[in-house]
């Protein structure tokens, strides 16, 4: 590829967020290019989608082929204490009458790949294998393309009046002007790995996603998959994981003894294949964008995926940015001015999700005991589990779970904060 190479968007990474925009844009007839670090199909974990994945899915024409794949249905999210008491199933079709209602369980690999050839078939050009090593800036500091090495080995500079970092938590455009901080309050490890022929509630309860606590501590996950295989990983601080071991199959075999219903549900399986680590701290960026830069997915926040929040803001912001980039190239201003919208639309939806991931972790709340004070609120409780986290008012939820738990002031955000 030659230094003169031009498009009209160039996309770092092509996950769940990268390849929305990509196929989107593409499908509006934007000459666009995805670079990827890696060959696909490749591990990635974050399996369980939220039911308002289906609209970004819809819009993609995806759906179908999302049933073709015969992913693990999910009916909904329930909760389990450390003693095994399970609470009542929070079923999405029980909120609303939606095809929505039943979402996913998904192996991302597969999943991925599916995005990735999507955007390629809407007109997206795809070099996989071909890391971007920097963002290249002019005179002024306005983004004008990015600096990368193709397979070959061979480094190239390619250029857009738009570059949309889509590079996750790589965030390859982290070191803008200090841009990025973490949450202090929500800085966890995680540990997991899979097994075969575990136990799975019965009926349409087994896809369910299954939240156990380590009470005090942190969490489970517990996913089922398709082909008798479940995702199961534990979250905590560090200290606390690491605070008589530090092998990943220790942790996660002392953990399990501490919780009867991961206990009782991993007793009839086997383990199989890599225990994986990875910190699972939370930050976000104070702006959505530069001149001719824009950020998407993980590369502009990444959130506690305690209520499996990832992909779906991957997907939401992916489309947000999709449509704020061709109406910035249609009228021809590609300035960080421009995506205010669209940053603000964004870290409102993040916030809803981020007050109520502080409440879980709050020694003082449950979801039981604020609903038994707050009947009403169950409807608005789902609404966030969902994922209709952009439109609605959760004021007089996050009133009622400030009764319960200390919730964060909002984060700084825009260039006037």
């Amino acid at each position: 590829m030659s230094a003169s190479s031009h498009y009209d968007v160039i996309i770092i990474g092509a996950g769940p967020a990268g390849t929305t925009t990509g196929a989107l844009l593409a499908e509006k007839g934007r000459r666009v290019l995805i670079l990827e670090k890696a060959k696909f199909p490749r591990y990635h974990i974050g399996e369980s989608l939220m039911p308002y994945c289906w609209f970004t899915l819809s819009r993609l024409g995806l759906v179908d082929e999302m049933e073709r794949r015969a992913f693990t249905k999910k009916y909904s999210v329930q909760f389990v204490t450390q003693d095994g008491r399970q609470s009542q199933p929070f079923y999405f079709f029980q909120h609303y009458d939606h095809p929505s209602a039943v979402t996913w369980q998904i192996e991302r690999s597969e999943f991925d790949q599916m995005m990735l050839d999507n955007a390629r078939s809407k007109g997206a050009e795809v070099r996989e294998q071909t890391p971007v090593q920097r963002i290249l800036s002019d005179d002024t500091g306005r983004t004008i393309g990015v600096e990368a090495t193709g397979p070959d080995g061979v480094t190239f500079h390619v250029h857009a009046p738009v570059t949309l970092d889509c590079s996750g938590r790589d965030r390859v455009a982290k070191g803008r002007d200090g841009w990025f901080s973490k949450d202090p309050a929500l800085n966890k490890i995680a540990v997991w790995s899979y097994w075969r022929g575990a136990k799975r509630d019965p009926g349409i309860d087994a896809g369910n996603t299954t939240v156990a606590y380590v009470e005090g501590r942190g969490w489970f996950w517990y996913i089922p998959l398709k082909d008798d295989i479940l995702s199961v990983g534990v979250v905590a601080e560090k200290d606390y994981l690491f605070s008589d071991s530090k092998d990943p199959a220790q942790i996660l075999a002392r953990e399990i003894e501490r919780n009867a219903w991961i206990k009782e549900h991993l007793a009839e399986g086997t383990q199989f294949g890599e225990y994986w680590v990875t910190a699972e701290f939370s930050y976000r960026s104070k702006h959505p964008a530069g001149d001719g830069l824009v950020l998407a997915g993980d590369a502009f926040a990444f959130l506690d995926p305690v209520f499996s929040s990832g992909v779906f803001l991957a997907l939401k912001s992916g489309e947000l940015a999709a449509d704020a980039i061709d109406a910035a190239l249609t009228a021809g201003d590609t300035s960080a001015a421009r995506f205010d919208s669209y940053g603000a639309t964004l870290c409102r939806g993040i916030e809803n999700m981020r007050k109520l991931v502080y409440a879980f972790y709050d020694d003082g709340f449950s979801f039981g005991k604020m609903i038994k004070a707050h009947p009403t609120q169950r409807g608005r409780l789902t609404d966030c589990l969902i994922g209709d986290l952009f439109e609605l008012d959760f004021t007089d939820l996050h009133r009622a779970m400030r009764e319960f738990a200390e919730l964060p002031a909002e984060l700084p955000y825009g260039w006037q904060s």
